[in-house]
């Protein structure tokens, strides 16, 4: 399908099949969009979504991805959400818990604070970030990529995510709401089958938090990536991928073995 007029939360749908919704880097769409029916929105703030004052709010971002499932006519889908969509996808799940086939948490934390915050260096560009958005990916790209991730690998990433960017009032408007949002202590509410993922080497959401999640989240699978850091999609795109992959893959089977007839039933 084509592009749609501009609305509070835009979104794309690519491919056919079982549907996914994706509040992930948009690398991660065309691998996925083979097999599955892909919707990819933009958050409040970026992309061509409108960038109302803030301060925003979790629930309030959970509550845009349940609109865009609704407009598209999707009673549920697998959810796939990384860094901020990771803990949007958290809220989501906890808000609308019919709505999720399965979970997938990329490179994100539960907040509050039981979570496990990056060092001071990354927390000062975080929060002196100016009107520059190109200058503030440069300043990022040690945090959020690996050390044996290409300068070339980067900058096609970075190509690709430019788009994306928000300006400096939205963008403190979802830091906001990051620094307010708590979920930890509800993560053991969240029933759809998980997939944690996350990159060894991230420095913007230290790994521990993934681990943290996986053991809050009853009967999730945790994957950490060597040598990613958390944009793992670009440093290991074929082992995030085979992955993420495979998870969706076994929700499939799962689903297949409980539909299956009994014999002599």
């Amino acid at each position: 399908m084509g592009r749609r007029r501009k609305r509070r939360a835009p979104a794309d749908d690519y491919g056919v099949g079982v549907d996914v919704a994706r509040l992930a880097p948009v690398s991660a769409g065309a691998q996925l969009s083979k097999q599955y029916r892909t919707i990819a929105l933009d958050n409040r703030g970026v992309g061509r979504s409108e960038a109302p004052a803030g301060p925003y709010s979790m629930p309030q971002m959970a509550a845009d991805a349940a609109a865009v499932l609704n407009a598209a006519r999707v009673n549920a889908a697998h959810v796939f959400g990384v860094s901020m969509g990771g803990m949007i996808a958290q809220e989501f799940a906890l808000q609308f818990p019919k709505k999720v086939r399965s979970l997938i948490l990329g490179c994100t934390a539960a907040g509050g604070p039981d979570a496990v915050r990056a060092e001071q260096e990354v927390l000062q560009v975080l929060m002196t970030r100016g009107q520059d958005p190109d200058a503030f990916a440069k300043a990022m790209g040690p945090f959020i990529y690996d050390r044996g991730t290409s300068a070339q690998q980067i900058e096609e990433d970075t190509a690709l995510r430019r788009k994306w960017y928000p300006s400096a009032d939205p963008y403190f408007a979802q830091l906001q709401a990051i620094m307010a949002w708590d979920a930890y202590g509800r993560l053991a509410q969240i029933s759809a089958p998980t997939l944690v993922i996350h990159g060894e080497n991230d420095r913007l959401v230290p790994p521990e938090n993934a681990r943290m999640i996986a053991k809050r989240i009853p009967g999730a699978k945790l994957t950490i990536i060597p040598q990613a850091s958390h944009i793992f999609t670009t440093d290991q795109p074929d082992a995030a991928h085979g992955a993420v992959l495979e998870f969706l893959a076994a929700q499939a089977t799962r689903k297949q073995e409980r539909t299956a007839p009994i014999p002599g039933g």
